[in-house]
């Protein structure tokens, strides 16, 4: 089944074709005027599908992806890829995993089944896995060391008490030290199969023959795959959790800071109620966008209260995060609280301007033309969107849906969302 998403004037930029194959595989294909092709696969499997007892696979199983195939030895994918002048990377969050190469439009069809086959098929050797075992244990030990990476995670702890975000991508180190090879080949087998992929194809080559040539991939690929049996997975409990009620106080010293960290957070919608996010994406613009957003100026600017500050509405699937974060001197943690609580009161009791609207409205239409300039980066939005939500439409639309937003809607979003007098707030200091 072949779709053409239709465009309006905002969106006119995008024109993506969608085709489901039998096999369940989504293709998402667009011919781009530009000289390079993208593949993206995508899949809705990242930390959040772990119990844990298996915290840290599929940021592992990443890892492993690389280390051959029964047809393709270890490093042997990464050699041609590099003969050729390609590039591949891939990435490992709460809600996916996404492996991506970007090559030459000329050498599309000769890379592209290399990538489906390390993805689809990939082998697992028990050497391979001990040696990268110890490379996961390595980035675990940095990423505990990174005073960012730390305050990060001291915060979802806070903002969770049973969703799976709570936990790290990589895993604690004890975890990862325990998991065997057969494990993550159950894991391989159960999620990696082409009904729970998405392939985001952008580039310059006809959409018929994008669309051929990754079908193709993915069939010869199949067709060598070890069809083992897949097993039941009790999936961890991902029903959204109840707004705070009250101030919870997470408090911790750090003496490898040099500054304090102040962290303040409230639940809210995630992917999942998708609508309810846009007024919470233009209301974190407002507060924390740009050296005139509202808390910027007041805090940073004007008062010199803070070193930096950054707001952010983090739609994790099941559930959001507003989440606020600020790197400051021990001694203003009290009066900056007090102050960003304020700002969120204000909120709710006076209507933004209409200046201010349209300024995140101009920042909101300029990211969206500059997120659609290379094929890589429409690719990542077709992926994402396609895999995590199974639908392409907001994608595109998003501009239009910021634009629609009144200062009444942005009000209404505060007021249900963001109370200044019930959040979690996370500190941490040097002694």
């Amino acid at each position: 089944m072949t779709s053409t998403l239709t465009e309006s004037p905002v969106s006119r930029l995008n024109a993506p074709t969608l085709h489901r194959l039998p096999n369940g595989l989504t293709i998402v294909a667009e011919q781009m005027p530009v000289e390079a092709v993208n593949l993206s696969l995508w899949l809705a499997v990242g930390s959040a599908v772990e119990t844990d007892e298996i915290n840290g696979m599929a940021h592992f199983l990443e890892h492993m992806i690389f280390k051959g195939t029964a047809r393709l030895q270890s490093g042997e994918f990464e050699r041609r890829i590099e003969q050729r002048g390609a590039v591949t990377n891939a990435a490992t969050s709460q809600d996916y995993t996404h492996y991506y190469i970007t090559t030459a439009p000329q050498d599309f069809a000769a890379l592209a089944p290399h990538q489906i086959e390390v993805v689809l098929n990939a082998a697992i050797p028990d050497e391979a896995f001990e040696r990268e075992r110890f490379v996961v244990l390595e980035e675990i030990r940095r990423s505990e060391d990174n005073p960012r990476r730390r305050t990060f995670y001291r915060s979802m702890e806070a903002a969770f008490e049973h969703l799976p975000y709570r936990r790290p991508v990589l895993g604690p180190a004890a975890v990862i030290e325990s998991l065997k090879p057969q494990q993550m080949r159950d894991f391989h087998s159960i999620w990696y199969r082409p009904q729970s992929l998405t392939a985001a194809v952008v580039g310059n080559l006809p959409v018929e023959r994008l669309i051929e040539i990754v079908a193709e991939s993915f069939e010869t690929a199949q067709s060598h795959r070890n069809h083992s049996a897949a097993h039941y997975v009790e999936l961890p409990d991902v029903s959204p959790e109840a707004p705070f009620t009250q101030i919870c106080r997470s408090e911790y010293i750090d003496d490898s800071l040099q500054q304090a960290r102040l962290v303040m957070m409230w639940r809210v919608p995630g992917m999942a109620d998708l609508p309810q996010t846009y007024a919470l994406d233009v209301l974190s613009s407002v507060l924390g966008r740009g050296r005139t957003a509202r808390m910027v100026r007041d805090l940073r600017e004007e008062r010199n209260l803070i070193s930096s500050i950054s707001v952010s509405n983090m739609t994790y699937t099941q559930q959001g995060l507003f989440y606020i974060a600020v790197q400051l001197p021990s001694e203003n943690l009290a009066v900056v609280e007090a102050a960003i609580a304020q700002h969120i009161r204000d909120l709710h009791t006076e209507l933004i301007s209409e200046l201010e609207l349209e300024r995140v409205r101009t920042l909101v239409a300029n990211r969206f033309v500059f997120g659609n300039e290379t094929p890589s980066d429409r690719a990542s939005i077709y992926g994402y969107y396609q895999a995590v939500i199974g639908d392409l439409t907001p994608a595109i639309e998003y501009p239009s849906r910021i634009q629609a937003l009144s200062t009444a809607d942005l009000q209404a979003a505060a007021r249900q969302y963001l109370s200044p007098d019930a959040y979690s707030v996370v500190t941490l200091r040097p002694s």
